[in-house]
């Protein structure tokens, strides 16, 4: 719908910057069954954790047969953002690894490099997921891979 990714463009990202992160998504997911998606918002309504749980169940992140999905959740005006594992990712990875993780991107974030940040966030995460679980014959994507956006 071209007015919709007008409006995107505008208030949260260019769209390259959008199809960068797309492509990271497909790339990170290329050789596993684990889920990854982002959603962006342009503030976030209260607590952050909070926020991103809401919005990874309602995104059906919970849904995956492996419990494997990830979400990134940046509300880029007042420079909020979460990385949620569901169940079955949070067993595997190491203790601190979403704080690291999260350590990480918030270098690109302070200077403005929301997409960057994105992008490295969803590398590491795939990373970390072929290792856990591999893709197997038959896996199925089963979360859609495209940039989700808040009603904010």
């Amino acid at each position: 719908m071209p007015e919709t990714q007008i409006d995107v463009t505008v208030e949260y990202l260019a769209k390259q910057e959008l199809d960068d992160i797309k492509q990271a998504i497909l790339n990170a997911e290329l050789d596993t069954s684990g889920e990854i998606r982002v959603h962006l918002e342009k503030v976030c309504p209260g607590d952050v954790m909070d926020r991103a749980a809401f919005l990874f169940e309602k995104l059906e992140m919970h849904k995956t047969h492996l419990r494997n999905g990830v979400m990134f959740y940046l509300a880029i005006k007042n420079r909020k953002f979460a990385v949620i594992g569901d169940a079955g990712i949070n067993k595997v990875v190491p203790e601190k690894f979403w704080d690291t993780l999260n350590a990480e991107m918030i270098n690109h974030f302070r200077e403005n490099r929301f997409a960057e940040g994105l992008i490295y966030g969803i590398t590491r995460t795939g990373e970390y997921l072929k290792k856990s679980f591999p893709y197997q014959r038959g896996d199925v994507n089963e979360l859609p891979d495209d940039v989700t956006f808040g009603p904010n």
